[in-house]
């Protein structure tokens, strides 16, 4: 049986109570009226909760508050008192809460960490503020880490860690290179959340040195720098041997240059995840997948739609932005990353919840003495918020008690009410995610009634309009309003009159009889008050005569009429419109006092013409339109380009300028727009016509400037739409006086060309720019630092001098002055030169070489003094060469390489070394003019390394069971050979590999005799050599043994046993000796051929088969011209013509190295930067090699290893 709810005895009395509650008073906005009424504290100005301040200023906590009388201030700080009288540092501003916190002389913004609250008290009550915490901020620098370098293969994904300081409020990072540029970022490159740097998949440009992460602390404007991170990508073609040899036999033979992967996701890791954002914050979810190719990146919210108008997708879409989330935004958020390999997802629970936010926030109640109302706070949030009051800043089950009062939930009761009910309240809503902090006062008054209004005030109404009479009052209790007309009227009721509750009478339909004084009364039981008011009503303002719809021809005239009556006493003001905008402005259109005229109508004048008319009270108007149609045919107008002007004089000559005018030609119905003047200089350059100046085309005169010694004549050019006229007849010619040159020669410079002179050159002046006859040149020179007179010489009209017998490479002062027959020009400005540069004396000392490893070495040296160099110092060129092997092989030639480092530098790197072999090298400082002496040559040698593949690897004497293996030693064996590996496997007829034997040869060995194969049976063979540092390239090759004559198939045997096998004679098999006879037959007939062509005249291309079948060590040598500066290894990489095929012996041959120092030289292959310091030039003069094998250790090329098969 269900029970009824009961309701406690409160509840109805609080329902009921709300019912029949008497509004509280509203307090008009009047300054003079607040400013003589009691008002509790009201917080006006306060510093944020949570407040983040720089330790290096001063420490401001604003608290600014009203009241009356003015509230007093005072402070806690960790929930105590904080008395700032004891702290010497610290001040409260005058007439305000506010504390100044000294920091910049002697405070440290550490001490005063800590929750700070204000209260402002009067004698009505006491407000307080948040709490608010104070917090200096922090931008700590990085730890100090060691950070290893990355080597990734290509495709392969990557991450790049920042790990920031942790800082207050936490840094905005960003990725930059030494040159502080933003690092590019893509679909495949990309900044996370968390400032981490991701690779989809990285690509051979992501090679750099300089990935940097910076963090910057806004608030303390700094930034802060993580150590430079390296990344070195490697494809799969270009991994050195030592890589190779730590791959598996999988790895070696089954990988591809660049493998593509389906998306996996980098961040966030697993399949799903939960993520917990407030109500009104921004919502950023966001998943970094990696694959090749680059995966994309789509989302969707599972069982809904993506809130439209608050949904952005930033970094490429990988970060899905949700701005002011609400509590309908959770739900399954899912990332999918795809490609063309497949898809990965993430799921990502999102729950919105919501610190504190007002439903209905507490309201000032201002009550007269015995009267009720209520204080409500409501708040909503997730969870729930739970609600307190305080009472003057104090918990209200502590306050003082008030019988007036009652505490029922989230509402404050007040019944009956007295002026010590006066107080501050607080409603704090507060739940696990923050917190709200609301005051409102309760202000008890007791005043009679006053009228804000002032007095006799004159209120304007156009008849037939509303009129609305104020009366703005205040009092409490609230004051009774009364309205009369007349001194001695009766009070005014009735329909025809409306009464609003602040006051105002409203006069629905205003008639002239409503015309009069209007007296407002205002009272209360403790007093009485009232103001008088005056209405006048105006007569309305009318259009009596409207303007009319005209039609009118082009060119015409039309007027349009606007006649108005209005109130005698009213200004009105009239204005035109065209088309609802302002008329043009344009002369044509005249406004007249009742009428607008237009004059030469054309077609942009039609359109809808308005007259409107305002007063003060009032406005009308009205609208006609206009149409403009063609007028009458005319003749045809023909355009043509200006005649040329006439009768040019020259007036008012002086020595700098003159006055042209002229007669302008007909415009040929085209008005002209502007004037050219055009001189020509008689004196220098005959016949030749220079642009003087131009003037507009209403202008027949003109003042022009002159430069002296030119012997002028004008001409003018009319300029219209069509074009230009032609020139006028020239002027009479002026010839303006000589003078002196009023500029120097420009871009002087001095540079010698010897060691003992200094060449001076300079641009010569202009015929014009000489002012004068008899133009020359005045060069001064003198040697700088030194306190030496000015030696100079006069030259005549030309542009260099060379000054003999001068000291090697000192600096110069050199100044270039122009004189004519009249004098000097202006004092020039000096500019420093050189004197000629001669060879560097003296070579570099202290050369030492460091062996990095077997292919690089790294040198150093002294630099030479400055004084010896003799010029201007361009760097240093190390030549450096083999001078043998190590490993006791000859080379046929000595390769002379030159590394060329820029400015004063004192190392460098030797890249592209040989392994186990000993080297010499030596030093040069290099100049403008050439290199200096060497310095005594170092010898170095390099340790060893892996060899080379063998030379060659033929598989022979093939029989039943057994292979015959021989080879070749490795063309570079980097060392001592140590010994060989060799490794086999059977292939079955579905191409599957069985298990692999392996088997150690002593170096010292060159064949070998495989026994106990499994006869008709495939191999495939791997073979490499060994050094002490480790294993080589291998070289591959396949062989079958042959087939049982009678068929019997025999038990595979293992290779690892010893047994017998049975021999047979391969020449007495039937199937041999048909297979001979046929080969036989086919060479016949080919001679045959070869015969008839060759007696028929035709060609045998001997010339393709030489070039098709050319041996690597015989091809043509090729020499660089040993220019400095230029590298040429174009020759020992020069591919295999087509046709070219496996020597018929079944020898594999490894081609030579790819390796070049294009990457380190600083040629126009390239360039080589280590560590940014220094880029080498890389040339020299070089014979060809032969073809000796790959010297990198280099991993074979399924490609390569495809080719080897037979």
């Amino acid at each position: 049986m269900m029970k009824k709810k009961s309701i406690p005895a409160s509840k109805p009395f609080l329902i009921l109570f709300l019912c029949q509650i008497i509004s509280a008073l509203d307090v008009p906005l009047d300054s003079k009226l607040l400013e003589e009424l009691s008002q509790p504290p009201t917080i006006t100005h306060q510093s944020p909760k949570d407040y983040i301040v720089d330790p290096r200023e001063n420490i401001v906590i604003q608290c600014e508050a009203k009241g009356k009388p003015p509230p007093s201030f005072s402070w806690t700080r960790n929930g105590t008192h904080f008395d700032i009288d004891k702290d010497a540092q610290v001040t409260m501003k005058p007439n305000s809460g506010t504390l100044v916190i000294n920091i910049m002389n002697g405070g440290k913004a550490e001490a005063y960490e800590g929750v700070y609250q204000c209260t402002a008290r009067n004698e009505r009550g006491a407000a307080i503020s948040n709490n608010i915490v104070i917090r200096p901020s922090r931008s700590p620098l990085w730890t100090k880490e060691k950070l290893e370098p990355h080597q990734v293969r290509e495709g392969d994904s990557l991450v790049l860690h920042c790990r920031p300081p942790v800082g207050l409020p936490p840094p905005i990072i960003f990725w930059m290179d030494n040159a502080f540029q933003r690092l590019p970022q893509s679909e495949r490159v990309s900044q996370g959340l968390n400032g981490d740097l991701y690779f989809s998949n990285v690509q051979p440009e992501d090679t750099r040195e300089d990935y940097i992460c910076y963090a910057r602390f806004n608030h303390t404007q700094t930034i802060q720098q993580k150590q430079p991170i390296s990344v070195k990508v490697f494809s799969m073609d270009s991994l050195n041997d030592t890589i190779a040899a730590n791959l598996s036999d999988t790895d070696i033979y089954g990988a591809k240059p660049v493998t593509e992967r389906q998306p996996i996701l980098l961040t966030p890791t697993g399949s799903t995840s939960t993520k917990v954002e407030l109500r009104g914050n921004v919502l950023l979810l966001e998943c970094i997948a990696a694959g090749l190719p680059t995966p994309v990146i789509r989302w969707i919210k599972e069982g809904g739609e993506l809130p439209a108008n608050r949904t952005f997708f930033e970094n490429f879409k990988k970060t899905l932005k949700i701005i002011d989330v609400s509590e309908a935004d959770s739900g399954n958020y899912k990332c999918i990353a795809r490609n063309t390999l497949g898809s990965v997802h993430h799921v990502i629970s999102v729950t919105v919840k919501a610190a504190p936010y007002w439903i209905t926030a507490p309201r000032n109640l201002v009550l007269s003495p015995g009267e009720d109302g209520t204080l409500i706070c409501r708040a909503n949030g997730n969870p729930k918020p739970s609600i307190s009051w305080l009472a003057n800043g104090v918990p209200i089950a502590i306050a003082p008690e008030d019988p007036s009062r009652k505490v029922d939930g989230d509402t404050i009761i007040f019944s009956h009410v007295q002026e010590r009910s006066s107080a501050v309240y607080q409603c704090n809503a507060s739940n696990e995610y923050g917190y709200l902090l609301a005051n409102a006062f309760v202000n008890v008054l007791a005043e009679p009634p006053r009228i804000l209004t002032p007095a006799n005030k004159l209120y304007q109404v156009i008849a037939d309009s509303p009129a609305l009479l104020d009366c703005a009052y205040f009092g409490s209790p609230k004051p009774e309003i009364e309205w009369f007309k007349g001194v001695k009227g009766s009070i005014l009721r009735g329909n025809e009159y409306v009464f609003h509750d602040n006051g105002t009478l409203e006069i629905p339909v205003a008639q002239k009889d409503s015309t009069g004084t209007y007296t407002c009364v205002a009272r209360n039981e403790l007093g009485k008050i009232q103001n008088e008011v005056h209405l006048e009503i105006k007569d309305p303002t009318m259009i009596i005569k409207q303007p009319e719809y005209k039609v009118v021809q082009r060119y015409g005239q039309v007027s349009f009429e606007c006649i108005i009556k209005h109130d005698s006493t009213l200004l009105p003001t009239v204005i035109w419109l065209k088309d609802n905008d302002e008329l043009p402005d344009d002369e044509r259109f005249l406004v007249g006092k009742d009428n607008l005229t237009i004059m030469n109508v054309t077609d942009k004048d039609d359109g809808t013409y308005t007259c409107i008319v305002n007063t003060t009270l009032d406005s009308v108007s009205a609208s006609a339109v206009l149409t403009v149609v063609a007028a009458p045919p005319t003749p045809a107008i023909i355009y043509a380009r200006p005649n040329p002007p006439f009768d040019l004089e020259l007036t008012g000559q002086l020595e700098r300028s003159i006055e042209l005018s002229w007669i302008p030609g007909d415009e040929n119905n085209s008005p002209i727009t502007h004037f050219v003047i055009e001189y020509e200089d008689g004196l220098h350059e005959p016949g030749v016509w220079h642009y003087q100046t131009e003037v507009p085309g209403t202008q027949t005169t003109v003042q022009l400037k002159l430069s002296p010694y030119v012997n002028y004549s004008f001409r003018v050019v009319a300029v219209n739409k069509i074009g230009r006229s032609q020139p006028s007849e020239p002027s009479e010619q002026y010839l303006t006086k000589s003078a002196n040159p009023d500029e120097n020669p420009a871009n002087v410079q001095g540079v010698g060309s010897e060691p003992d002179n200094l060449v001076i050159t300079w641009e010569s002046l202009k015929g014009f720019q000489s002012n004068g006859p008899g133009l020359q040149y005045k060069v001064s020179w003198r040697q700088k630092d030194v306190d030496d007179e000015w030696t100079s010489v006069i030259v005549a009209n030309v542009s260099k001098y060379i000054v003999s017998g001068t000291p090697t490479f000192v600096p110069y002062e050199i100044k270039v002055q122009a004189l004519n027959d009249l004098g000097y020009a202006p004092e020039p400005s000096e500019v420093i030169g050189h004197s000629g540069e001669d060879l560097p004396m003296v070579a570099p000392g202290n050369v030492q070489v460091h062996v990095v490893n077997s292919t690089l070495a790294k040198v150093h040296w002294d630099p030479v003094p400055l004084k010896t160099v003799r010029g201007h110092l361009q760097g240093y060129k190390v030549y450096y060469w083999k001078v043998q092997s190590l490993s006791r092989r000859s080379r046929r030639h000595v390769e002379k390489k030159i590394l060329t480092f820029r400015g004063n530098k004192t190392f460098g790197m030797l890249p592209g070394l040989e392994p186990y072999s000993s080297y010499k090298l030596n030093v040069r400082v290099v100049n403008g003019k050439g290199e200096g002496p060497a310095s005594p040559d170092k010898v170095f040698k390099t340790p060893e390394g892996v060899p080379s593949s063998p030379s060659y690897l033929k598989i022979t004497n093939p029989t039943l069971d057994s292979l015959t293996l021989e080879w070749g030693s490795p063309t570079h064996p980097n060392g001592v050979l140590t010994s060989y590996i060799l490794k086999f496997q059977p292939i079955n007829n579905t191409h599957e590999l069985g298990p692999l034997v392996e088997i150690r040869i002593p170096a010292n060995e060159s064949s070998l005799i495989l026994k106990n194969l499994n006869y008709s049976t495939r191999y495939k063979f791997y073979f490499n050599a060994q050094t002490s540092v480790g294993s080589g390239s291998q070289i591959t090759e396949e062989a079958v043994t042959i087939m049982d004559e009678a068929g019997i198939l025999h038990p595979a045997v293992g290779a690892g046993k010893a047994m017998a096998s049975r021999q047979v004679d391969i020449a007495t098999q039937g199937w041999f000796i048909g297979l001979m006879c046929a080969v036989a037959l086919l060479i016949l007939i080919l001679l045959i051929v070869c015969f008839i062509r060759r007696n028929k005249g035709g060609k045998y291309p001997v010339k393709e088969k030489e070039d098709a079948h050319a041996d690597p060590e015989i091809q043509p040598m090729k020499e660089d011209d040993g220019t400095f500066g230029e590298y040429s290894d174009a020759e020992d990489h020069k591919p295999l013509k087509k046709g070219s095929r496996t020597p018929s012996d079944r020898t594999v041959k490894k081609e030579d190295s790819d390796d070049s120092l294009v990457d380190y030289g600083e040629g126009v292959n390239g360039q080589f930067n280590e560590d940014g310091s220094f880029i080498g030039q890389y040339s020299g003069k070089k014979e060809k090699e032969p073809a000796e094998g790959n010297e990198s250790s280099e991993a074979p090329s399924p490609v390569n290893a495809m080719n080897s098969f037979v």
